[in-house]
């Protein structure tokens, strides 16, 4: 059984006990979609962004190397019969490395695009943790869960009260990665 199971269990167990005391029966309990918040608030679009504005203009500049490419294949096709054996070995292996080396910049920014992401993510996951904390803590809640719910009714989801929240805050810039 892993561990998010494991808490999400221990977590319904206890819910359960201390709702059979009478003394406590005043418990507080909020579920929250994290999911839903980290499409929904308004920082996972500022991290989207950004992670979209640093890629694009790599992007852009691959597309153009492989429409390049392209064009030199369509033009060896054309006029390779009329090329003499030595122009045609030279254009088929400026393809070949041209290719290749596009495969290589297209894994490498794939590659750089996974690590920013997972970067900006984790730095968007502790802020909307920080921020169901604070919330619950402000509203006096016992107890809030996240994962792992099966059910849960309207009455306990806090997601849209801590989206207003997030949304009522200002979404603060996302970092720069080192060094660029």
């Amino acid at each position: 059984m892993n561990f998010k199971l494991k808490s999400v269990m221990t977590a319904a167990v206890l819910c359960g006990s201390l709702l059979s005391v009478p003394a406590l029966a005043e418990i507080k309990v909020g579920v929250v979609n994290y999911q839903r918040l980290m499409a929904e608030s308004p920082q996972a679009k500022v991290a989207t962004d950004a992670i979209r504005n640093e890629f694009t203009p790599r992007e852009n500049e691959l597309q153009r190397t492989q429409t390049s490419l392209k064009t030199k294949e369509e033009k060896l096709v054309k006029d390779g019969a009329t090329m003499s054996e030595d122009q045609r070995a030279r254009a088929e292996k400026d393809l070949r490395d041209g290719a290749r080396d596009l495969q290589r910049r297209q894994q490498e920014l794939q590659d750089d695009f996974n690590a920013r992401r997972n970067e900006e993510m984790g730095r968007l996951q502790k802020s909307l943790v920080d921020e169901v904390q604070a919330y619950s803590k402000a509203q006096g809640f016992d107890l809030v869960l996240a994962e792992g719910v099966i059910y849960v009714t309207n009455g306990l989801d806090i997601t849209p009260a801590i989206i207003t929240s997030l949304q009522n805050r200002k979404a603060a810039p996302a970092a720069k990665p080192a060094g660029k």
